[in-house]
């Protein structure tokens, strides 16, 4: 009973693992987006990328599996020994920069205007911030980036089915769609990156 136990949080832990982030960047060593660990060794493995190791050195999946584990890093199990998990994957072949697609979702509108309240200027804290038409949806409002700001509780029951206008209310900023690059959309997913990650980020 207990080897299972122990098998099963070894597989538990191998998952989470595989589940990390890896940074990608392009052939110019600029950051294009993250990936899982998982995804990063099957890139490593058929030659499409190459991990890029905190001392600048550049590793091919045959060369990499060769190194041993680092103090303090997990390790990923193989059939005789661990594989160090990549922190940093150049990818050897892509050399453009993606376009950033930003999905329209309650998450980036908080981050567009920085946990806000477009009309009175308070940040309450999350869970009392609301998304809200401003032109009231009730009156043919769009739901798109132009048309959506984050309110607090108490703003949001002062404005009502009325334009910010009708309402006395001015808004703290025009909103429209964000134009994120992808260094500051991988800032904004891991807003605790990767001390391997910095100098990329940094820089781009």
């Amino acid at each position: 009973m207990e080897l299972s136990r122990d098998l099963e949080t070894t597989v538990l832990r191998q998952g989470d693992i595989l589940q990390g982030p890896v940074l990608l960047l392009n052939r110019y060593y600029v950051p294009v987006c993250t990936t899982t660990v998982r995804r990063g060794i099957v890139l490593l493995y058929a030659g499409n990328a190459q991990v890029l190791d905190a001392d600048g050195t550049t590793y091919d999946f045959t060369h990499w599996r060769q190194l041993p584990i680092v103090n303090g890093d997990p390790g990923i199990p193989t059939v005789n020994s661990a594989l160090r998990v990549p922190r940093v994957l150049q990818l050897v072949r892509f050399d453009r920069m993606p376009r950033t697609r930003i999905r329209l979702s309650r998450r980036n509108l908080l981050l567009r205007d920085d946990q806000q309240c477009q009309y009175c200027g308070a940040r309450p804290g999350v869970r009392h911030l609301n998304v809200d038409h401003v032109w009231p949806r009730s009156r043919g409002g769009p739901h798109s980036w132009d048309n959506l700001v984050i309110s607090c509780r108490s703003c949001n029951l002062k404005k009502g089915q009325r334009t910010p206008e009708e309402a006395g209310m001015k808004l703290v900023r025009r909103p429209q769609r964000p134009r994120w690059s992808p260094t500051a959309q991988i800032l904004m997913c891991h807003q605790r990156p990767l001390t391997e990650w910095q100098p990329f980020l940094l820089a781009g």
